[in-house]
């Protein structure tokens, strides 16, 4: 009986507790409007640049997704422009997904606020090719992100990705 109870507590408040916890998640970035500083802007876009890569480097592609409006522009000098998060999602799908890693280079990200949007972030970012690391050279290139804060929610509107070569061993 004793076991019984047990299980009952914990399937009443286990979903109690995972509602929490992404509550908790979803507040790790401050809205725009209360973000009051440099500092805390380059916390909140560093947190949100984070949170997107790491969905990227592990194929969380509903997470991923999630990161950009609908209508997004992502344009590369490599690979042309792709137009709607779907198309994005689908490309990140194909191309990326258990080939490519992206760390962004330390002490490179800049943020701008933008006023009454959101804002920009400039910086390098490094892609790794796990498991080919002796016949795949490290690539690198600059990035800029248009951040929109609308709704509550942080994401990506326009994307430009330049500069792409490899980096000298």
């Amino acid at each position: 009986m004793k076991k019984i109870l047990v299980l009952a507590r914990m399937l009443i408040f286990f979903p109690l507790l995972v509602l929490c916890g992404v509550r908790a998640d979803a507040q790790k970035v401050p809205a725009l409007e209360d973000i009051k500083n440099q500092e805390g802007l380059d916390k909140a876009i560093a947190a949100l640049d984070a949170a997107l890569f790491d969905s990227y480097n592990h194929c969380d592609l509903e997470k991923f997704s999630s990161f950009f409006t609908d209508d997004v522009e992502f344009y590369h000098d490599q690979g042309g422009v792709t137009l709607g998060k779907e198309k994005l999602t689908e490309s990140v799908k194909n191309n990326i997904c258990g080939k490519v890693t992206r760390e962004i280079v330390p002490g490179t990200m800049e943020a701008h606020y933008m006023k009454g949007y959101g804002a920009v972030e400039m910086g390098v970012h490094r892609f790794h090719h796990p498991g080919h690391e002796d016949t795949e050279p490290v690539g690198e290139g600059k990035f800029i992100h248009l951040w929109q804060y609308k709704d509550g929610k942080w994401k990506i509107t326009r994307v430009i990705s330049y500069d792409h070569h490899a980096v000298a061993k």
